[in-house]
């Protein structure tokens, strides 16, 4: 297997860095402070064509291979990017508009995936429930088809983009008495009746992303906005899995190199005991941590990208064992990064802090550390 990537990947991946350093990074500090979703730079990632990378041109997309889609949230990180922006980007391309472009209607797709594509609309994807995470199976939302119309009764909760979103795939009951086989996924579009959005929650890290709970109450959709067929739901959710542990992981592989670059600057500056900190055996062993887990995550979440360009429809294994080594693995380069820049590091200015927060996210958002320990022993 070959993992090289292409002389225009990698002049791909450079115009990235270049345009988000240039639009993007320097508001980053103050939307993480102040908790606020940016969303100018959202508008400006959906002009450059990130939004809707791999999307048909006929859908507003530049029809990129999953290797390509990927890398742009690596470069998005390493550029400097927040985390709250980079996952909000993720929920809206992967979980939102990439089941609508793999599961909708060529009606649906033309109505929805244009204005997604450019930023005009953002999406969300409405899964988790208060009372059903990892066990999807045991979710309450119903809908109920009466006549030529669904009526959605139930409520979704920690929903990425939940309270900017314009629309979003919401995953219901049709059947409540089939366990997985009686889940459905819909389309439903902000100003539905009986469709609200809580508050924005107020979370440790990726502050820059709106996450809130969904409430359905009576909200009647017509029938057209159905996905597929009534009980696939489940298996979409399946297929958001791996972008979820592909796209969504790599801007915090992308992320651990902005670190190494920040941390080998820093080290050669930085003076202590009349030399620079970089010639301290317990920083070049820092340096070295880090440099260890971008590696190491960078070919995991790679090879799912490669897996998926290869025709490769799911790919358990290498999904689980990726979100579970960056999951686990990613808080320690995070808090070697911080440690190494001392004082500063723990302060806002310095972006190291920042970077601990949202990398705490890792082991617990897309499914948790214990769920994909248990998935790959079951694959074992």
């Amino acid at each position: 297997m070959d993992f090289a990537f292409t002389r225009e990947q990698q002049m791909f991946k450079k115009e990235i860095i270049r345009f988000a350093k240039k639009e993007i990074v320097p508001r980053v500090q103050e939307h993480d402070r102040n908790e606020a979703f940016d969303f100018e730079a959202f508008r400006k990632l959906g002009r450059f064509g990130i939004l809707g990378l791999h999307f048909p041109e006929q859908y507003g997309g530049s029809g990129a291979d999953v290797v390509t889609t990927v890398m742009a949230g690596e470069a998005l990180g390493e550029a400097g990017v927040d985390g709250g922006l980079t996952l909000a980007y993720g929920a809206h391309s992967f979980l939102c508009a990439d089941t609508i472009l793999r599961h909708a209607t060529e009606e649906q797709r033309q109505k929805y995936l244009p204005r997604l594509a450019s930023g005009e609309w953002i999406g969300c994807m409405g899964l988790t429930e208060p009372d059903a995470g990892s066990d999807v199976a045991s979710m309450r939302t119903t809908a109920e088809k009466k006549g030529d119309k669904y009526v959605l009764n139930g409520s979704k909760i920690f929903i990425t983009n939940g309270p900017i979103a314009d629309v979003a795939v919401v995953y219901a009951k049709t059947d409540p008495g089939a366990q997985h086989a009686g889940i459905s996924a819909f389309i439903v579009e902000k100003g539905t009746k009986g469709f609200e959005a809580g508050p924005p929650l107020i979370k440790m890290g990726v502050r820059t992303s709106q996450t809130s709970e969904l409430f359905f109450s009576n909200c009647e959709i017509p029938v057209e906005n159905l996905l597929g067929a009534e009980g696939e739901g489940f298996n979409m959710s399946l297929q958001t899995v791996e972008w979820d542990r592909s796209a969504l992981l790599t801007p915090f592989v992308g992320a651990a190199r902005y670190m190494l670059n920040a941390c080998a600057d820093y080290a050669k500056k930085r003076e202590q005991f009349g030399r620079p900190i970089g010639k301290f055996q317990a920083t070049k062993h820092k340096l070295a941590n880090i440099r260890i887990f971008y590696e190491a995550a960078q070919s995991l979440a790679y090879r799912i990208a490669w897996c998926k360009d290869q025709g490769r429809p799911l790919n358990h294994l290498e999904a689980a064992v990726a979100k579970l080594f960056v999951g686990d693995w990613s808080m320690g380069p995070a808090n070697d990064a911080m440690v190494l820049f001392g004082g500063y590091g723990y302060c806002h200015e310095y972006n190291m802090e920042r970077i601990f927060r949202d990398s705490r996210l890792a082991p617990i958002g897309g499914g948790t550390s214990d769920i994909q320990k248990m998935i790959i022993s079951r694959l074992i």
